[in-house]
């Protein structure tokens, strides 16, 4: 019989957990205005996912680490005003991650964002009791699509990539989860299904995704 406490799911953050595009985008529209130059929602997607260590630069140019550092962690306190007392939670997310811990399996976050962001979420969504393993932009040096953060998490749970399931809403993410080694998962809350290839799995809410299709995945 499969013993379940021998697989984990990881968990990305924005787009997974929660629908953070629009106070994302807000966050840095903000930041942008306070140092007098705009962001436009092109810009926003072409970066959305990424490190701020990556996205700085692209959006407001060189800048010492310093100024990187200040702007950064300028942007990501804007972004915890705005949600912190309306957390865009995505339908079927407490549920599947509350099933999937009474289950037996290990959970983990792996995520671009800064550990304070992720710690307001989980909180929020009252699941913070659940996941065993958080890895987050701070204890990364290399953003996805390299496989760091999720490498980080399997071995948080003390578990091999090919025993972890990734759970992503975007390509680069999922370039990651199959670099780690990980099965991957893609959601389709900002891009279409077209653009994730390399997916072992693909639904379009995370309210399609069962413990009983992650178990079938993994097992």
């Amino acid at each position: 019989m499969t013993n379940f406490s021998d697989f984990g799911v990881i968990f990305d953050m924005d787009g997974v957990l929660v629908d953070s595009a629009e106070p994302h985008f807000k966050s840095w529209q903000l930041l942008a205005a306070e140092n007098g130059g705009t962001v436009t929602r092109e810009q926003f997607s072409s970066t959305f996912g990424r490190q701020n260590n990556d996205i700085i630069p692209m959006l407001f140019g060189a800048v010492d680490a310093a100024r990187l550092r200040q702007l950064a962690d300028r942007k990501e306190e804007l972004y915890r005003e705005l949600v912190r007392h309306d957390t865009p939670v995505l339908a079927g997310a407490v549920e599947l991650v509350r099933a999937l811990h009474d289950d037996g399996i290990r959970l983990a976050v792996g995520s671009s964002g800064p550990l304070a962001n992720i710690e307001l979420v989980l909180r929020a969504m009252g699941v913070r009791d659940c996941i065993s393993v958080i890895v987050s932009g701070d204890d990364v040096t290399r953003g996805k699509p390299d496989p760091q953060v999720f490498s980080l998490a399997c071995e948080g749970m003390g578990l091999p990539a090919a025993n972890c399931a990734v759970i992503e809403d975007a390509p680069v993410g999922v370039q990651a989860a199959r670099a780690a080694g990980a099965k991957a998962v893609a959601v389709l809350t900002y891009h279409p299904a077209s653009s994730f290839e390399g997916a072992d799995c693909v639904v379009e809410r995370l309210a399609d995704l069962t413990p009983d299709k992650i178990k079938r995945l993994l097992g």
